[in-house]
């Protein structure tokens, strides 16, 4: 029998294209989504990219992890070989400005769900010193998503297992810390990761935000299909090569496999509590960005500079090369690759998931 994965927010950008993911890999995946910040339809897509495999697919859907009578249904009538948890709030800005429901959404949510886990047996970096970031870097966090959004992780108590992700979070990787320290048969897996973009080759799925985009990429595409006048670059006086900030950008397929890497890296008897940064190793500016998506897309992009953002690091990019030697992951996409999907992705759905109509 194929392994049975849970997966929170497996109706969102990542945790679409990580479903599909794994049910090409011939897993039975299980989603729950509150459809606060996704769609029922990329569910829908992700079942019919599977093909034969779509039938492997469960949904139920408007669970929030914060409802923990709702979970401990859910646990009592299946059985989980895997969790992955997606389901969290992360927008930067926002956390900033809504810190308090940031904590609530994130830490709550993923306490609850930690506890029904043992109960049925089943940027981290802030503003760093120095980059590349490795595993050692120290930790911190320069605003509320970083120090509660969940980062991909893998638990593995008797016999479940859990994994959940993001780009920074202190508390719930200490959380993940003491679990492990208090109970050893846990194996946890810390997935690190830094600015997931682009979309599934086929343009079917991809990253469709509610309101106004939080990240760069979204608010390009729609940009250059003609939702928004123009893009807001926040900072232009950094100390880089053009004064924008720069990110490791990954192509969110790849961002997928390296979970699949992580699952299979359980079977591994000596792991206990692992760190794993996935990410390209190179950074991308924001203005470098732009070109390539202009490049990809044959839009021009108009740009407006606001000041920066709080919160906001000056240059951030991960090191890899312990995820390649103990996962034997690596990114295989470029910057251009990232575009050229993401752009697939916007031609083909302008209006994301909804009809024009309906937004």
């Amino acid at each position: 029998m194929p392994s049975s994965i849970l997966v929170t927010g497996g109706a969102g950008y990542i945790g679409s294209h990580t479903v599909l993911q794994l049910l090409l890999g011939g897993y039975k995946v299980v989603v729950v989504d509150n459809l606060d910040n996704s769609s029922q339809i990329a569910v829908k897509r992700v079942q019919e990219l599977a093909a034969e495999y779509g039938p492997n697919l469960t949904f139920h859907k408007q669970i929030d992890l914060r409802d923990k009578p709702a979970l401990e249904k859910l646990f009592a009538s299946e059985k989980f070989d895997a969790v992955i948890h997606f389901a969290g709030l992360k927008a930067v800005g926002e956390s900033v400005q809504k810190p308090l429901m940031y904590y609530d959404n994130n830490l709550i949510g993923t306490i609850v769900l930690l506890e029904v886990m043992a109960a049925h047996g089943s940027t981290v970096y802030g503003w760093p010193k120095e980059v590349p970031c490795t595993e050692e870097s120290p930790i911190s966090a320069t605003n509320p998503y970083g120090r509660t959004k969940v980062i991909w992780f893998i638990f593995r108590p008797i016999p479940g297992v859990c994994i959940r992700a993001s780009s920074c979070m202190l508390f719930i990787e200490e959380i993940c810390r003491d679990i492990y320290q208090s109970d050893s048969t846990w194996k946890i897996i810390l997935l690190r990761y830094f600015n997931p973009v682009g979309a599934h080759s086929s343009g079917y799925i991809g990253e469709d935000p509610r309101g106004i985009p939080n990240n760069l990429m979204p608010f390009v595409q729609q940009v250059a299909v003609g939702r928004r006048p123009a893009l807001t670059v926040f900072g232009t006086d950094y100390g880089t090569k053009d004064g924008t900030g720069v990110r490791d950008y990954i192509h969110v397929v790849d961002l997928s496999d390296g979970h699949i890497a992580a699952l299979n890296k359980l079977s591994d008897p000596s792991v206990g509590c692992e760190v794993y940064n996935l990410g390209t190793g190179k950074g991308t500016s924001v203005l470098e960005m732009v070109a390539a998506f202009e490049q990809a897309s044959g839009k021009k992009i108009p740009l407006v500079t606001a000041a920066r953002r709080p919160g906001d690091a000056e240059i951030l990019y991960a090191s890899t090369e312990k995820a390649e030697r103990e996962l034997n992951w690596k990114a295989k996409y470029g910057v251009e690759e990232m575009c050229r999907d993401q752009w697939n992705w916007a031609s083909k759905n302008p209006y994301g998931y909804e009809s024009s109509a309906s937004k």
